[in-house]
């Protein structure tokens, strides 16, 4: 299981320092700046960084962090999780990337989606009623400026393009840019339909629940002729010594941001015995090296996909800890994984 990939996730989220004070935003990027060197130093393959605009978290453009990891890492993949395109233009993404991959010598890669948090859209002037939009048109003007030759499109969303070429080039030719689906089936067709990788976000419930999404992305790529990449999945989790300390460092930010965000969305406070089952049964892989190692390697192994990336920040957890996470993750978890797959 060599080709696997292995990939650690985080918005940013604002840790707490080990005092118990929240630190600032900057703090937090530049925190977030630490994590990745040291997954780059313990050979994690990519490190992805998600698009928000709320107070809990310090990433609002991933592009501009992963331009500064570039210049302190040697080979870790350097990954959006993602850009939200709908509420953004796509020359402007394609060119900021492509900037990245220059400074990195070839290691960056978008994954575009359409965003679980609508922020973005009133925030750079959008409408929510145009939410599908938006992605549908960019999404097909972004495959088009993958070619890297001059791009001509029209739409209803932005000004249109007549043969224009957009600079910089990558060196490769190519920028690798994959899809961040949630669960929609519609979702996966479109990106089988412009040949893209697919990731899943699975975050919450068994994990076997999406193995339908990703025989229709195979069966879809078929039929329209396309490639079927290796599927990506992501999903939260947190890696501590112990089992115990592991929930214990997790849950209670976990509980207040989760809670936050619910009472946005209409859900009820989320309990400790639905935590705990999440653990045991769902998609929060958290816990011993060991235990985590080995419910990663049963839903690799379950889905079939091709790459894991651990969401290793839900919550306000201490920077010290956060570090450990990281460390227990690229030192541990992955070579246990592996193993347990080769086995």
């Amino acid at each position: 299981m060599s080709d696997l990939v292995f990939g650690l996730d985080t918005f940013g989220d604002v840790p707490e320092d080990d005092s118990g004070k929240p630190v600032s935003h900057a703090a937090a990027i530049r925190q977030v700046v630490d994590e990745a060197v040291l997954a780059d130093d313990l050979g994690v393959d990519v490190i992805a960084l998600g698009e928000h605009h709320r107070p809990e978290y310090s990433v609002s453009t991933p592009e501009t962090v992963l331009a500064g990891i570039a210049t302190r890492t040697s080979r870790i993949r350097l990954s959006s999780g993602v850009t939200v395109l709908s509420s953004d233009d796509p020359v402007r993404v394609f060119q900021r990337f492509a900037t990245v991959d220059a400074l990195s010598n070839g290691r960056a890669e978008v994954i575009l989606g359409r965003g679980s948090f609508t922020e973005s859209f009133p925030l750079f002037g959008y409408d929510l009623a145009d939410y599908d939009v938006l992605f549908e048109e960019r999404i097909e003007l972004f495959a088009k400026l993958l070619d890297e030759q001059p791009v001509t499109w029209s739409g209803t969303t932005r000004a249109p393009l007549t043969d224009v070429d957009v600079f910089p080039k990558t060196e490769s030719g190519r920028l690798t840019t994959w899809v961040g689906v949630g669960g929609s089936p519609q979702s996966v067709v479109r990106t089988a339909r412009y040949g893209l990788p697919l990731m899943l976000a699975i975050i919450g419930g068994a994990p076997e629940r999406f193995a339908p999404y990703i025989d229709l992305y195979r069966r879809a790529a078929d039929q329209l002729g396309t490639t079927a990449h290796p599927v990506g999945m992501h999903s939260p989790g947190f890696v501590a010594d112990t089992d115990e300390e592991a929930k214990e460092l997790f849950w209670p930010y976990y509980r207040v941001m989760r809670d936050r965000i619910g009472a946005l969305r209409g859900w009820p406070p989320i309990r400790r015995q639905e935590f705990d089952s999440e653990v045991e049964h769902g998609s929060l892989y958290i816990g011993s090296p060991e235990t985590v190692a080995r419910r990663m390697a049963a839903a690799i192994k379950g889905l079939g996909v091709g790459r894991f990336d651990l969401i290793y920040t839900a919550g306000a957890q201490p920077v010290s800890a956060r570090m450990r996470a990281v460390e227990l993750y690229g030192s541990r978890v992955i070579p246990m994984v592996r193993d347990i797959l080769a086995s």
